[in-house]
């Protein structure tokens, strides 16, 4: 399994804010969600990527922030290798 890191980004000329989420297997960015806050923005983009990357039943994430300010994000539980 791969960690989920999430990056925030400002708003540009072009551009609302927006949270990307980035790990091997891909990435993807969503817009801000003003909804919520903190963490849970950072949450929000990482379970979306892990919906698009098939990995929604691999449990809960676990995250927590980083020295540069962007979030981690772990899945708390792995598949039994039986």
């Amino acid at each position: 399994m791969q960690a989920i890191q999430t990056k925030y980004f400002g708003p540009t000329n072009t551009k609302g804010a927006r949270i990307k989420a980035t790990c091997a297997a891909g990435s993807l960015t969503i817009p801000y969600p003003h909804e919520l806050s903190g963490q849970a923005c950072h949450r929000k983009a990482a379970e979306a990527l892990a919906v698009k990357l098939g990995w929604s039943d691999h449990g809960a994430l676990l995250g927590g922030q980083l020295p540069d300010h962007s979030y981690v994000f772990v899945f708390d539980n792995a598949f039994s290798r039986d």
